[in-house]
Parts: structure tokens; sequence; C-alpha cells
């Protein structure tokens, strides 16, 4: 089952297309997973955030705890001590607090008669295409970070498709536009000590700086494209419902992950319709058989697991815990 699949594993994605149950069935994950004793980050990087709609309780962008050992019953071991913290990534807030260090460090390096061209500059780059992606990147990235530090598993709660295949892609070439810029400096360096001799001045304070920052950021990004590729430690669960638009974009998603490098666990069908509901429903099971058969012959490789519509609304640490049940018993 699906809580198996991730077991061991310390980042897992879970992605597909808009409106398919994304956001439950990560909230889903990370409870089962605490419920076997994890220690578990819930992390949304989705600018639609319903984490906190779904747990009933306020999520910003800094851990919260969303459920603790009291709340973990039923399934939970007893005195276990596993729990979900979790957050929402806020664009708006990361790219003005990526702009900030920008500037900051910026008017550190520069010359003060370079401050009012860089900060025009930076004001253009608010809106910038990139901008964004780039920012919330970085808190990705400082997620994966507190995740080794502080938790056993961290589970992302993704945007729509599309999205998050291009932040997949970043880290590789903002690690390879990194590197570039690093070459340029040496040069720089080396021509600027030609010039000026090898005696120490604020100049050469200024390059030594700014090559920190570069060295910091590439290995940021660096230590991302090695954990997110290295299925020991990273899957990606794709989540669909079975009607032809999710199938087809499924199908395009994990070509581009494996493209990508990204082990990709499990397919998961969600909101299954039953078959024993009425004509109507039976048909409409029928038809979404069709579609997984479909499906299943394109991508004959990857677990396809079936997870049924679910009475009542979806809200809460209860409700939550019967769709937990639903992904199968996870070892501790």
């Amino acid at each position: 089952m699906l809580l198996d699949l991730i077991t061991s594993r310390r980042v897992v994605f879970v992605g597909g297309k808009g409106g398919v149950g994304k956001t439950s069935i990560a909230a889903a994950l990370a409870l089962g997973r605490a419920r076997a004793g994890a220690r578990v980050l819930l992390v949304s990087t989705d600018p639609a955030h319903n984490l906190g709609h779904l747990w009933d309780r306020a999520v910003g962008d800094e851990p919260v705890r969303l459920a603790g050992p009291g709340d973990l019953a039923p399934g939970a071991g007893a005195g276990t001590a596993g729990y979900v913290d979790g957050l929402e990534i806020d664009p708006e807030r990361t790219v003005e607090q990526h702009l900030s260090v920008v500037a900051g460090t910026m008017r550190r390096l520069l010359p003060e008669r370079m401050h009012a061209p860089a900060t025009r500059h930076l004001e253009l780059a608010r809106q910038a295409p990139g901008t964004h992606e780039s920012a919330v990147l970085e808190r990705i990235a400082e997620a994966v970070e507190l995740g080794e530090e502080a938790y056993d598993l961290v589970v992302f709660d993704t945007a729509p498709s599309g999205h998050t295949l291009r932040l997949l892609a970043l880290p590789e070439q903002l690690t390879a536009w990194t590197e570039t810029l690093l070459a340029n400096r040496d040069r720089s360096e080396r021509f600027g000590a030609a010039l000026r001799g090898l005696g120490g001045d604020e100049e050469t304070d200024r390059d030594a700086e700014l090559r920190r920052i570069l060295v910091r950021r590439r290995n940021r990004f660096s230590r991302l494209r090695e954990v997110v590729a290295d299925p020991a430690q990273t899957r990606f669960v794709v989540v669909l419902t079975a009607e032809l638009l999710p199938i087809a974009e499924t199908m395009e998603v994990y070509e581009k992950l494996t493209g990508l490098g990204v082990d990709v666990a499990a397919l998961v069908a969600n909101r299954r319709s039953p078959a024993d509901a009425g004509e109507l429903l039976a048909r409409r099971r029928g038809q979404e058989d069709e579609h997984l058969v479909r499906l299943r012959q394109q991508i004959p490789d990857v677990p396809l697991l079936d997870v049924p519509l679910l009475p009542g609304d979806l809200v809460g640490t209860e409700a939550l815990a019967a769709l937990a049940d639903q992904l199968g018993p996870s070892s501790s």
C-alpha cells in the first residue's frame, strides 16, 4: 500500500492536476506516517493553500503543530512520539524576504554610487519571470534542510503539475547558472589581483563575501538536486481522478518526472466511484475502469492504487485518519 511505499524515505512530493485531491492525500500520508511514530513536516507549495482549511486550524509561513500524539488515534501505536507540523509557503512573503536579502547584500557589496540603480533593478525584478519560482525554490530547499535536521519525513503538497515540474527542473538550472557566476568571479578576481597586487582591501573583502554567497547558494541547490534525484531519499506520488483529462496529464507528468530523474512511487486514483451504489455510479465506475486500463497500458511498472470516494467533508484529523486507513498500514 502507499504508506509502505514511502517508508524510510525522507522526502515525498505529492502532485498532479488541480482539483484531484493532492492536499488530502498529502495530509493523509503525513498523518499515516506520524501514526507510525514519524516526525513529519507537511509543506504546501501551492499558492492556493488548503492545509489550514483541511486541518481546521490556522497554518502560516512557519511550522505549526497540526497533529500531536494525542490526536493520532485511532491507528497510532501506544506511546507514539509521532506528530505532524505544517507550513504554507507564502509566495508574496517569500519574494519580499528574498529581495530584501538580495538588497542588503547588494548594499554591502556595491559602491554607494551603484545603490540607486541596484534598487531600481530589484523593483523591476520583483515582477520578473522566474523571481517567484526562484524564491519558492529557496524555501523548498530550506524545508528539506530543516527536515534533515529535525524531522523524519517532509511531505510536499505541490501546486498543479506544470508549476511543480518547472520548480523541480530549477535546481539543475540554478546550480549551473551559479557555477557560471563563480567561474566569472574567479576570472575577475584573478584580473583584479593582477591590477591591485595581492594586498587585502575593501574590494577584495567584497569579492570574498560575494563568493561565499554564491558558493552557499550553489551548495544549497546542488544538495536539493541530489536529494530529489535520489530514490532512496525521495519519491513522487502522482494523484489523479479516473477521468480523461487527469489521465492524459498524468501520462505527461510521469514522462517529465522520469526525464528529471525523479522516482515515481505510485499513481493514486482518488475518489473512485462505488460500483454498488446505483446505476449511475456503476456506469461511471465502468468508465473510470476503462480510463485506468489505458493508464496502466502506458505506465505498466508503477503501482496504481485506488482510493474510494468517502462520505462527508474531508476536514479535521478524524476524517484524515479515515483517509489514511485507505492508504494502508505503515511500518514504523
